[in-house]
């Protein structure tokens, strides 16, 4: 079973397959989705969903921002295209995960919820 982080690297490698461009607009969409198609099938969060639950209140304290906008339009807000806020989407995560695991002590079978404001 591809665990959640194992899903955004692949989508990173290959965005054109799993989400049609580099875009951040794109890829917000696509983990609505796949939140809604969880959450349908009744699927239990996993440990990196409810992880990355806490990457939109890590974005705003990192960019020093309160606000009701998603993490992908906050990401938008301070890139200059689609492409870059999706390049920097990947660069944050990684900070965030450090930042979450400082002495990389990553377990890559965890899995994180998604908020799709």
């Amino acid at each position: 079973m591809t665990t959640f982080y194992e899903l955004l690297d692949r989508i990173q490698k290959k965005p054109g397959m799993y989400i049609g461009s580099r875009s951040i607009s794109n890829l917000f969409m696509f983990l609505c989705g796949y939140q809604h198609a969880r959450d349908l099938l009744e699927t239990p969060v996993t440990q990196q969903e409810e992880e990355f639950a806490e990457f939109q209140p890590w974005l705003q304290k990192r960019f020093v921002v309160n606000t009701s906008a998603s993490w992908a339009k906050v990401i938008l807000f301070y890139s200059t295209d689609e492409s870059q806020a999706f390049d920097t989407f990947f660069d944050l995560l990684q900070e965030f995960i450090k930042d979450k695991y400082p002495l990389d002590k990553v377990d890559n079978n965890k899995s994180a919820v998604l908020i799709c404001d």
